[in-house]
């Protein structure tokens, strides 16, 4: 029998914080200061969160859907 749509929606949110989090991490790797205006400092740290939020989202995206396929795989035999 598979997850209950509550547990769907917290395993959901989980992934998508961590992955988030992992991303920003990831993200502080980058050497961007040359690319920076200056005094637009705070648009760059916005950039970084917005890119952390479409990244991080992707790849949780990915492994929640990698699950439930590879749940539904049991339905092939």
């Amino acid at each position: 029998m598979g997850l209950l749509t509550s547990e769907q929606a917290v395993i959901a949110i989980l992934a998508n914080i961590f992955f988030i989090g992992i991303s920003f991490y990831a993200l502080q790797a980058l050497m961007v200061d040359k690319f920076i205006k200056k005094n637009h400092v705070f648009q760059a740290q916005l950039f970084f969160i917005l890119v952390s939020i479409m990244l991080g989202s992707t790849v949780a995206n990915f492994f929640l859907n990698l699950t439930s396929w590879s749940n539904q795989l049991q339905y092939l035999f």
